[in-house]
């Protein structure tokens, strides 16, 4: 069996030496009818084979987390634009001696939320040390959205300690690349918001949000949702930075108004430190630590 599965490897393998021979030679790539289909990109990008592109970007990271053992995850999301404290202040020095105002309220922003970049790391190490003492199978580990910011301090903490962490990045048109904290074998990079938001879901245990613009408030809600509706297993739902999050939800407007219940509120939780972060995923879960 495994000699018959090492020839159909080869002859996969050879298909694919092919096709790149032919871009090496520095021909274009044109359709060819009698290409292999799975080592055509021409027909593998066509509108028609769309679903088996989901199938792909469903199974490949499946695989390769059941592979490394990773069954549970704590997802960490938050804004791609906050950096670490001495960056921040570089940024805001850098912008002062310029001079240009708008550019001087920016780097201040970053700056004033800059700890936030350090709480994400720590509130990671805390998982991470967590998991060392537990048997692998009930070890948590840590998941981002593999960017910048507050995703890069969250892998960045699991890494400190020696983790395996998980990096679940998107193609974007302003072409970025997985953080250098995740884990190499678990840093995976996605066409589609919709599996990747599958994959956050798939093994999470909890979610923790840290302030972020559009793409946190698009993932929050997503999880929210699902839990609500129960389409979803009820997790923790960490919203961290009480300031920020009062100033920007008031949900309570949902209740007053109808649109969800009042024990909706009990979904998510506001913090504004790691270790409560952690405390609370303890709590839920009746964790021994």
């Amino acid at each position: 069996m495994e000699t018959t599965q090492h020839l159909s490897e080869q002859r996969i393998a050879d298909a694919w030496a092919d096709l790149q021979a032919h871009s090496n030679s520095g021909n274009a790539l044109q359709a060819d009818a009698y290409r292999l289909a799975f080592a055509d990109p021409e027909f593998l990008l066509r509108r028609e084979t769309r679903g088996i592109r989901f199938q792909l970007e469903m199974l490949k990271p499946d695989l390769a987390q059941q592979q490394l053992g990773i069954e549970n995850t704590i997802v960490v999301f938050g804004s791609a634009r906050f950096r670490e404290p001495d960056e921040a202040r570089a940024n805001l020095e850098k912008a002062i001696e310029g001079g240009d105002a708008e550019t001087i309220r920016k780097a201040e922003a970053l700056l004033r939320n800059a700890h936030y970049y350090d709480e994400a790391r720590e509130f990671a190490r805390i998982v991470a040390r967590y998991s060392r003492g537990c048997p692998r199978h009930d070890q948590l580990f840590i998941c981002t959205g593999g960017g910048p910011g507050i995703m890069e301090a969250a892998n960045r903490g699991a890494h400190d300690e020696g983790a395996l962490n998980v990096g679940l990045n998107i193609s974007l048109p302003h072409e970025q690349s997985g953080n250098r904290f995740i884990s190499p074998e678990l840093s995976f990079k996605f066409h589609y918001f919709a599996l990747r938001k599958m994959h956050f879901m798939m093994r999470a245990k909890a979610l923790v949000a840290f302030p972020g613009g559009f793409g946190t408030l698009d993932e929050l809600f997503e999880v929210i949702t699902l839990v609500q509706c129960k389409k979803a297993k009820p997790v923790p739902i960490v919203l961290f930075g009480s300031h920020y999050w009062k100033r920007l939800l008031n949900l309570e407007v949902l209740v007053e108004e109808g649109t969800i219940s009042p024990e909706d509120l009990n979904l998510f939780k506001l913090v504004d430190d790691p270790q409560s972060a952690w405390d609370h995923i303890v709590r839920f879960y009746d964790l021994r630590t």
